[in-house]
């Protein structure tokens, strides 16, 4: 039987383990955790919503099979030519590769920023954020330091403007409770576009911005970052901002080990794969989600996102499964099923299947998106286990 490995339990990783299970695959499945975490969702408790462990479950709670191995390592080093694995838990050798390693963030070269800006990208660092603003409202009565009340989010693209709206709301809370007063607080959202939110259409745009503002986000759109130090974010022009809490949503690249183990990447360090999801230089690498370069029919390489990683990880299920069986491969097809922006816990914009919505309908429909991944992951069981930790506020 050929030994099949899978890197990687994000939306794609688990999506393809789904599909190898419901298939009849064994397969072993190597992950940094023991549990799968909702990344979009991470602006939540991140921002004061809910409790962290609502926004993961348990890998033994979503793959069940007996002929499934779960492994908790982290990836080392990939070598395709060996057929060769390293991790922290060992040496693992393929016939198969499934790659779904994720991402990294991307600095763009902005010196200091890797070093002193925090980065919204696990749980772990959700709840770094959340623990650094409440630190410092709490300590904000030892000098008064306007420093400790400024918050900056750099990037205003779905992460930035999710995490600004939540963090909005939760400013008035932690207000109350450290006795800080709400006038002295400064969230402020930089973007060195022109426009927030990119992958949605104008209206919407200044939808979500004039609900940012009118929750008291200083939204400052065109204006780049140069460099960060600690406690100071310096701007194209010359302008500093002084604040203790610097968080960086402005864009993510591929895991470096793809580019380390000699695979052909693009500029972001994504390996290349043909429409099968295969590697362009090995027929026995799959490769998906943030990890690939998948060009669509205009030319361009699919966004990462949560959605397209879930539909890759399903269609490498279905491939793999057809190339170990020496069935001929079928080409993959992104479905977009459109983009929903949550504005804070009530408001929201976006597209559904190319319609325009916004507010209250817009937020429901994010609700809805949560209940139908959940249910990706596990049916009515998977519903009914974390629906109500991911719909109340703690």
């Amino acid at each position: 039987m050929a030994n099949l490995l899978l890197l990687g339990a994000g939306y794609g990783g688990i999506h393809t383990a789904i599909g190898l299970e419901k298939a009849g695959q064994p397969f072993t499945i190597l992950n940094k955790h023991d549990y799968h975490t909702f990344t979009t969702l991470l602006h939540e408790p991140a921002g004061g919503r809910n409790e962290f462990d609502h926004y993961a479950v348990a890998l033994g709670e979503v793959l069940r099979s007996e002929r499934s191995q779960l492994q908790q390592a982290t990836v080392t080093r990939i070598d395709p030519t060996a057929q060769v694995v390293e991790t922290t838990a060992g040496r693992y050798d393929y016939d198969v590769l499934v790659v779904a390693l994720g991402n990294a963030p991307e600095y763009f070269g902005i010196p200091g920023l890797a070093e002193h800006a925090l980065v919204l990208r696990s749980l772990e660092s959700a709840r770094q954020i959340r623990a650094q603003i409440e630190q410092s409202f709490a300590d904000w009565h030892e000098d008064r330091d306007p420093a400790k009340l400024r918050i900056v989010v750099g990037g205003a693209g779905l992460t930035g403007v999710e995490l600004c709206g939540e963090l909005a709301e939760w400013m008035p809370e932690l207000c109350n409770h450290y006795g800080v007063p709400l006038a002295d607080v400064e969230l402020i959202n930089l973007e060195a576009a022109p426009t927030i939110l990119p992958m949605l259409d104008p209206q919407l745009q200044q939808t979500a911005a004039e609900v940012l503002r009118a929750k008291g986000v200083r939204l400052r759109t065109s204006t780049a970052i140069v460099q960060v130090a600690a406690g100071r974010v310096e701007l194209k022009g010359g302008e500093t901002i002084h604040a203790q809490t610097i968080i960086w949503t402005g864009g993510v690249r591929a895991n470096p080990l793809l580019a380390a183990a000699g695979f052909e990447v693009d500029a972001r360090g994504r390996a290349k794969v043909r429409d099968t999801l295969q590697a362009v230089d090995h027929d026995n690498v799959f490769i998906i989600g943030d990890s690939a370069c998948f060009i669509e029919a205009d030319g361009k390489p699919l966004p990462p996102t949560g959605q397209a990683a879930s539909q890759m990880g399903d269609h490498a299920a279905r491939n793999v499964v057809r190339y170990l069986q020496g069935q001929p491969l079928l080409p993959f097809h992104f479905t977009n099923m459109g983009t929903l922006a949550s504005l804070g816990s009530e408001l929201g914009v976006g597209t559904v299947k190319g319609v325009k919505t916004k507010g209250v309908p817009a937020n429901l429909m994010k609700e809805a998106s949560k209940l139908k991944y959940l249910f990706s992951l596990g049916g009515l069981r998977m519903v009914h286990l974390k629906r109500g930790q991911l719909q109340r506020k703690s």
